[in-house]
C-alpha cells in the first residue's frame, strides 16, 4: 500500500487519459468542489469515495461534459463512455436498439450483438427493457458503453441499486471486461470493498477536495480474504470516518 496525504497526490502518471485541473463547482453559496486536481492513467481503474453530498457524482458529470457550470480545465484523450446508477434505457426501444442508439460506423448490428454477448445477454436483443431484471438492465447499460470502445469509462455507482448477488456478479463482469479491453475507469462508489476489489487507486473526496490518494497493489483477481485486504479496508474506512470496531461507534 502507498498512501499520500492531501497535497501529495499522484500527479506523475506517464500517459493520462483524463486530466482535471483546479475544478471548482458551486451551487449558490455552497462550494461542492474546491480546486480538485485529478489524473487517470491509460488502463487505470480509480475508485472515488466520500460521504453523501461530497461531490463525487458532480465531479463525474463534469468529466463527462454534462455540467457546464464548473470552472477549471478538463482534458480527455480518446472516447468516453458513461454508466449511471440507473440504467436509463429507453422503454420504447428494444435492447438492441438501446445499445445501438447514436452508434456510427460499419457493422452496427454485429458490434451490438458482440457487446450483448460479452455481458452474457446474447439472447435478449429483442427484449423490451421492461422485460429485464435489474441486473440484466444494468448489463445492457454496460454493453451500451462498451460498444463504443471507450478509452475511459465513467461509472456513477453503477451497481448500487442491485441486490447483493447481482452486485457481486457485476463486479466480476467489470473485472473481466476491464482485463480484456484495457479501458481506464473512474468508479464512483460508496462501497469500500467494491473499491478495493476493482480499483488500482482509491481517492477520498472531502470538503470539496481530494484528501487522500492510495494505491491498491493487491494482485488480480482479488478477494476480501486476500492478505493485505483487511488493512487497506480499515485504513480507508478510518479515512472516511467510519467506525471499524464497536468501541469507535
Amino acid at each position: 500500500m502507498a498512501a499520500r496525504a492531501a497535497g501529495e497526490l499522484t500527479t506523475g502518471l506517464a500517459d493520462p487519459v483524463v486530466t482535471a485541473t483546479r475544478i471548482l463547482r458551486a451551487f449558490g453559496d455552497q462550494t461542492v468542489l474546491d480546486g480538485v486536481d485529478l489524473r487517470i492513467g491509460r488502463g487505470e481503474v480509480v475508485a472515488l469515495l466520500g460521504g453523501s453530498g461530497s461531490g463525487k457524482s458532480t465531479l463525474l458529470r463534469i468529466l463527462a461534459g454534462l455540467d457546464s457550470g464548473a470552472t477549471g480545465e478538463v482534458s480527455t484523450r480518446g472516447r468516453t463512455g458513461v454508466v449511471f446508477q440507473e440504467h436509463r434505457l429507453l422503454p420504447w426501444k428494444r435492447v438492441t436498439d438501446n445499445i445501438a442508439l447514436g452508434l456510427r460506423g460499419s457493422d452496427v448490428p454485429g458490434r451490438t450483438a458482440a457487446a450483448l454477448a460479452e455481458v452474457g445477454l446474447a439472447d435478449r436483443g429483442r427484449a423490451w427493457p421492461a422485460e429485464l431484471s435489474g441486473g440484466q438492465a444494468q448489463r445492457v447499460a454496460l454493453a451500451r458503453a462498451l460498444v463504443r470502445e471507450p478509452d475511459i469509462l465513467l461509472l456513477d455507482e453503477p451497481f448500487a441499486a442491485l441486490d447483493a448477488l447481482n452486485r457481486l456478479r457485476m463486479q466480476a463482469l467489470f473485472g473481466r471486461l476491464r482485463a480484456e479491453h484495457g479501458f481506464a475507469a473512474l468508479l464512483v462508489t460508496h462501497d469500500v470493498d467494491e473499491a478495493l476489489l476493482l480499483a488500482d487507486r482509491t481517492l477520498v473526496l472531502e470538503d470539496g477536495r481530494i484528501v487522500e490518494d492510495t494505491a491498491v497493489t493487491l494482485p488480480h483477481p482479488r478477494a476480501a480474504d486476500h492478505p493485505g485486504f483487511g488493512d487497506l479496508r480499515r485504513n480507508l474506512l478510518t479515512r472516511l470516518r467510519v467506525p471499524t470496531s464497536p468501541d469507535e461507534s
